[in-house]
């Protein structure tokens, strides 16, 4: 595990919720291009679920994270680009499945018109850091 430090509220800014401010440490920087809620064959997984796409883009997370010999242990950063809003609630539950609410990074959720394939309904990119 990386030593990471997470601040949740510096002062003067208002306390996040479900998520850190700004986290900081020192390592090797692996960037997790977006996730999209894709199988190994890149078909979608759960049309119109937001549940189980959100279940789908942690695990590729996950995968992705393992290739470069990190963890969700060691992400700093999660960027959430959704078609809707509401789909966060299904992003937070995956995300509380992997991520323990002592380590949460620093977050963005973007709403945005739509994704690169039309039956998706989020993408998350991840940024970590781990030891050298």
């Amino acid at each position: 595990m990386s030593e990471l430090t997470r601040i949740p509220a510096p002062d003067g800014v208002a306390p996040a919720a479900q998520y850190s401010h700004v986290v900081t440490g020192t390592g090797r920087l692996v960037a997790v291009a977006g996730q999209l809620p894709l199988d190994e064959e890149g078909r979608a997984v759960g049309a119109g679920d937001p549940a189980a796409q959100a279940r789908q883009v942690f695990e590729n997370l996950r995968r992705c994270l393992a290739a470069a010999g990190a963890t969700f242990d060691d992400v700093v950063k999660l960027t959430c680009f959704v078609t809707d809003m509401a789909h966060l609630p299904a992003i937070r539950a995956a995300r509380a499945a992997h991520i323990p609410d002592d380590r949460l990074p620093a977050a963005s959720a973007v709403r945005v018109a739509g994704l690169v394939r039309p039956d998706c309904l989020m993408e998350i990119e991840a940024f970590a850091v781990v030891p050298r």
